[in-house]
């Protein structure tokens, strides 16, 4: 199994967190090759989810489709 070093990953929170501190926020680190990293905004020092590039487009799209029906 493969090890990833994201001590110095640059985190990012949805533009859809707001301005409120971003409760119940996932956040995503950026330039990782092969995965995308993911965590609890709340919980930084917590667990990640290291997700593949296709069940990641399947989210975005997902929760894009359910957003747009809102």
């Amino acid at each position: 199994m493969r090890e990833y070093d994201l001590t110095s990953a640059c985190w990012r929170k949805s533009s859809y967190s707001g301005g409120s501190g971003g409760e119940a926020c996932l956040e995503v680190a950026d330039g990782v090759p092969d995965i995308i990293p993911v965590r609890d905004s709340k919980l930084t020092a917590g667990p990640v989810l290291l997700i593949g590039p296709t069940a990641w487009t399947h989210f975005i799209d997902t929760v894009g489709a359910t957003n747009s029906q809102s």
